[in-house]
Order: C-alpha cells, then structure tokens, then sequence
C-alpha cells in the first residue's frame, strides 16, 4: 500500500445494520471497507486478501472472535485487531491474557468512537517503518523506535503491540525502578478502563516470550514479589 492509498478495513460482524452503518462511515472518512458475517470466512479471506486492520465482533457464527483473535496474531503478528464486544468480563482476555488485541470497544458504541480508535490504531501500525531495517545498536542493547513504537533487540524486531510497547517504554524510561500493577496500568490505559491486574501479568509474559525470542538466557524484566516489575537487564557474559 502507497502512502496516498486509502486503508482498508475489514469489518466482521454478523449484525447486518450494525456492519452497514459502521462500513459507511468508514466509507465517509476515506477508507475502504470490506465486511464478512462468517467466523469460517475469516481466515480463508485473509490468505487472499491484506487489510490494513481488522474490527472484529467477539460473537460470531461459526469461529468466534477469541478464536480468530489468537489465530491472526499467530499467522499476521503485524495486523491490526480491534475487537467488538457486548461481554465486558471479556476485556482482560481481549487486551492481553489470551489474545493480546490492539484495543477493544464496547457495545452500544457510537461509530464516530469506532472511526477515532482505527484512526489510532492505524496510526500506530503505519508508522512501523516495514521496508527498513532497524538502527541495529550495541550488541545485546535493546532499542526503542519511539516514532515506529518499535523495540529493537540485537537489530531485531520483537513485533511488540502497542500496549505490549507502552509498557516496555514506561519501565525502560525509569530503568531499575519498581512499577506497581496498579502504576503500570495507569500508563498502558489513559483511559483509566477497568482491567484486573492479571492482565499486567500477562502482558508482561508475553514480553518475555518475545524478549526471550533472541536473548533466551537473559532475564530483562524482574519480577518483585508482591510488589511488582522493573527493567533491569542481566549484563552480557564476558569472554
């Protein structure tokens, strides 16, 4: 997709009224929408198909969203999910403990909040400069893209979401210290939305995994017990 190219959105939702008048509003601020009613459909389209984001209905027919969530993360790590949701004791699940989505809106919404939260997440995700290679650092220096919201180890991308990052960058910012639950939830949702402090954990698992992903017998966030987290890597072994 060239700069000037619209973004294109695919919709699943099998809620024909709801799909139709979130689709022409996207339609109205300039993106291409695209609409599935399916969960069976889902991944099928998405082989043939490169949307720029996903908005994806918790309740579907067939696969439902939970399923698909982890599915696309598994295959497309990069692509953006929204997830749509009447269920709020889903969150934690949607944000991190399962799924790691890229944000969640509830039902009833409005479809202007729908429009502003892809806009931002797109915003994010665009700026991910793909076709470069990151600044690739001192060797076992973790680096943070604050214009790509990117996390670079050793050169590499670990692919981080952006609430996967905003977590990162808060304790990266104040290297040593230790955050709360509640201090780092504060940071990763402005929001102040209610989520339980497992999904902190989660989040902070999945950090982990990515991080070990290149460094696997480096430790770069310690747990406290009963406190909480820092960032505070192991130097590298000497010759």
């Amino acid at each position: 997709m060239t700069e000037a190219s619209p973004s294109r959105i695919l919709i699943v939702e099998d809620e024909p009224k709801i799909a139709r008048l979130i689709g022409d509003y996207l339609t109205g601020s300039g993106y291409i929408p695209d609409h599935l009613d399916h969960g069976d459909e889902v991944i099928p389209w998405l082989n043939d198909h490169q949307p720029d984001l996903v908005l994806l209905d918790l309740m579907l027919p067939g696969t439902d969203g939970l399923v698909l969530c982890r599915q696309i993360r598994d295959r497309w790590p990069q692509l953006p999910v929204i997830m749509l949701t009447a269920r709020v004791e889903e969150v934690d699940r949607l944000l991190g403990l399962e799924l790691g989505a890229d944000d969640y809106i509830c039902k009833p919404f409005s479809p202007r909040e729908v429009v502003a939260r892809i806009k931002a997440v797109l915003r994010r995700s665009q700026a991910l400069p793909q076709d470069r290679p990151g600044a690739a650092g001192t060797s076992g220096e973790l680096v943070l893209n604050e214009d790509g919201w990117q996390a670079l180890a050793d050169g590499q991308d670990l692919a981080l979401t952006a609430v996967e990052y905003k977590l990162l960058k808060v304790m990266m910012d104040a290297q040593g210290r230790i955050f709360s639950r509640d201090q780092l939830m504060d940071h990763m949702y402005r929001d102040h939305r209610i989520v339980s402090e497992r999904t902190v954990d989660s989040h902070i698992k999945k950090l982990r995994k990515k991080i070990a992903g290149i460094w696997p017998e480096r430790e770069v966030i310690r747990s406290i017990y009963g406190v909480g987290y820092k960032y505070e890597p192991e130097p590298l072994d000497g010759p």
